[in-house]
């Protein structure tokens, strides 16, 4: 990498600072490009910040895009939430929608008219698009509620203007309600009118060693491949970056939270691998390393597209853009629609990501484990707030020698904030912790070896705990317990799983409005597919090495909010049945529990699992923090 290249990384990452998921960009640039001064970045980070802080307010930037749109004869544009790579996390340069017009959740769509204009999220960010969006500029509407093909069938005509790289095939389908004709743009409208707007991400790309890996990227590619053999295709073009990542055995840091380097593939069905990737990015002997994979620049992903003309080709209809769909058909390839070959051999890590997620859970258990010791002193005192507690959490995991960063934004809400499902602490929004609150912490760490997500709430010591509360707490508890103690025949999907984790709520008329488990990737994204415990959507069977999350909760609005969530390994059992392994290592607390509620195996369960948690992590905590962990996880 040159020093300009290092300088563009630097440019890019310090623009995460205008993402509020990223709050410790000057930190991420240490962990990416230690090699780069950190005054330096300093400089960049709060450059960018003023760079934020001078443009235009919204009510400009909807205008300024109006007349853009004037100018191209469009009487409309679509602005989703998604980059062209649809992830997780969104790189600062195509934060389209937060851009323009201040809602920064992660899941929305804005439709801009000549005359009027709104904005779509789901019930998840039903508040929040109201703090953050301007009603008289944009119309707040919640999905449950109005879709946005209804609106659009209602107030639009003429030519609406999207993006081909932002929207899949089905996703424009549902969104065209036949009133209005769609325009694919070459060029994006919003990046027309984005004056400031930050550099594509040059993160440097690394090679994931085979110690943590476990298996070699050349014996990925063959099996891969012959799955694409076995569906009738040619050749299968890829556009997920972490399948991408977990094929090559690569890891990169072009977006907050999970080692991703931004890229697309194309699968051949031999094993050969055609990879689309800025060469700026690629450390070291990486390139060299890659035996059986060409390396391209990105401009000549549309020329390889086309060579593919006569061949079936293999597409995702979920990850797939609508370029791509498109331009595969124009070619005149065969178009297959089927999973990303990729997905599930992915979501069955082998035995030696399976001790990585082990001993990873065991160093993530003992930082929370310092983390909540601390707490349970400093909370009482009025010094604590939840986005210094937050803080302290991370200074706890950047102790471990193989931490690389959060996995996720911590969640860090107490009382009425815990009850936000999707909180995120802001400067306006921040609270003290006082006593007798109950607190709900929400957070997850990288490391080379695995990547953690835990949830515990606790009650701040000091005040008193109502019955209702603990009532509730126990209930997931019951909860949680039943699907952490679940045997099951393979075959059975998250979907027939979920109620167990739900039944204890409902015999007191109670429920949540999220999925109990989602997939958990190793050393890559935190939610990974496809597996899922979920009423809706959860269809794939559950198999051994599947790694998924266990997070029953109960949010009650304007109060407090509880969460209890481990990760789980999917095992096999005697009998040819499956089973539930808990890898997180964490105590739950004891003050907030009914004993009266829980059955004998519940309370059994309890007390192993927290026997099992002292027995791990005392040897590796400090002494006031292991004299914690024994009153803390005592048997009851």
């Amino acid at each position: 990498m040159t020093p300009r290249d290092a300088a563009e990384a630097v440019r890019g990452v310090a623009a995460s600072a205008f993402d509020t998921r990223a709050p410790d960009a000057v930190g991420i640039l240490s962990q990416l490009l230690p090699h780069i001064d950190p005054a330096s970045a300093l400089r960049q980070v709060e450059a960018c910040r003023a760079e934020l802080a001078s443009s235009p307010a919204p009510r400009e930037r909807i205008s300024a895009l109006r007349s853009e749109l004037a100018a191209r004869g469009l009487n409309g544009f679509l602005v989703p939430v998604a980059d062209e790579y649809r992830g997780e996390f969104v790189p600062p340069h195509a934060q389209r929608l937060s851009w323009l017009t201040g809602f920064t959740g992660s899941a929305g769509l804005a439709v801009v008219l000549a005359d009027k204009a709104a904005i779509f999220v789901d019930g998840r960010y039903a508040l929040q698009v109201q703090s953050q969006v301007d009603a008289k500029i944009l119309e707040p509407h919640r999905l449950t509620r109005s879709s946005p093909a209804k609106w659009l069938k209602d107030n639009a005509e003429g030519r609406i203007g999207f993006d081909p790289w932002l929207h899949t095939p089905d996703g424009l389908q549902q969104l065209d309600a036949g009133a209005a004709e769609f325009v694919p743009l070459d060029v994006n409208p919003v990046d027309a009118i984005w004056p400031d707007q930050p550099p594509q991400p040059l993160g440097p790309i690394r090679p994931h060693e085979l110690r943590y890996a476990g298996r070699g990227g050349e014996e990925k590619r063959r099996e891969v491949a012959r799955t694409v053999v076995e569906a009738g295709c040619d050749a299968a073009v890829l556009e997920r970056p972490d399948s991408i990542a977990w094929l090559l055995n690569v890891r990169g840091s072009d977006v907050a939270f999970a080692p991703l380097p931004l890229s697309r593939a194309i699968l051949r069905g031999d094993g050969a691998v055609e990879w689309f990737v800025d060469g700026r990015k690629l450390v070291g002997d990486l390139r060299d390393r890659l035996d059986g994979v060409s390396v391209f620049e990105p401009s000549a992903f549309p020329e390889r597209v086309d060579a593919l003309a006569g061949s079936r080709v293999l597409l995702d209809p979920e990850s797939a853009s609508l370029w791509v769909d498109a331009r595969l058909r124009s070619a005149g390839a065969k178009v297959s629609e089927g999973d990303d070959p990729c997905l599930l051999p992915k979501a069955k890590k082998n035995c030696v990501e399976l001790d990585g997620a082990r001993a990873c859970h065991v160093r993530d258990g003992a930082a929370l484990c310092e983390f909540l010791a601390w707490l349970s002193r400093a909370g009482p005192t009025g010094t604590v707030t939840e986005r210094s507690a937050a803080d302290r959490l991370l200074h706890f995991r950047k102790a471990g020698d193989v931490f690389r960063g959060a996995s996720f934004e911590t969640i860090s809400g107490s009382g009425p904030n815990g009850a936000i499902v999707h909180y995120r602490v802001t400067a306006e929004s921040d609270r003290t912790l006082r006593p007798g609150d109950l607190y709900l912490v929400d957070s997850g760490g990288q490391y080379l070896d695995g990547t953690t997500d835990v949830t515990r709430t606790v009650l701040v010591p000091g005040g008193e705990v109502s019955p209702e509360a603990k009532d509730r707490f126990t209930r997931v508890l019951k909860g949680h317990i039943a699907i952490a103690s679940a045997r099951f025949p393979a075959g059975t999907n998250g979907g027939q799983l979920d109620a167990l984790a739900r039944t204890s709520l409902w015999q007191a008329g109670l429920d949540y409005d999220h999925g109990t488990g989602h997939g958990v990737g190793s050393y890559l994204e935190v939610h990974e597919g496809p597996q899922k415990i979920a009423a809706k959507g959860a269809t794939a069977a559950l198999e051994p090495g599947m790694i998924l999350s266990n997070e029953p909760g109960y949010y009650e609005p304007n109060a407090y909010g509880i969460r209890i969530e481990n990760l789980v390994i999917v095992r096999e059992s005697e009998g040819g049945m499956l089973l539930f392994e808990t890898i997180t290592l964490a105590p739950v607390d004891l003050a907030l529990v009914e004993p009266s509620l829980l059955a004998p195996d519940e309370r059994s369960w309890l007390n192993a699992y927290h026997s099992r948690v002292r027995r791990t992590l005392a040897p590796l905590l400090s002494d006031a923090a292991r004299s914690w962990l024994d009153a803390a996880a005592a048997s009851i």
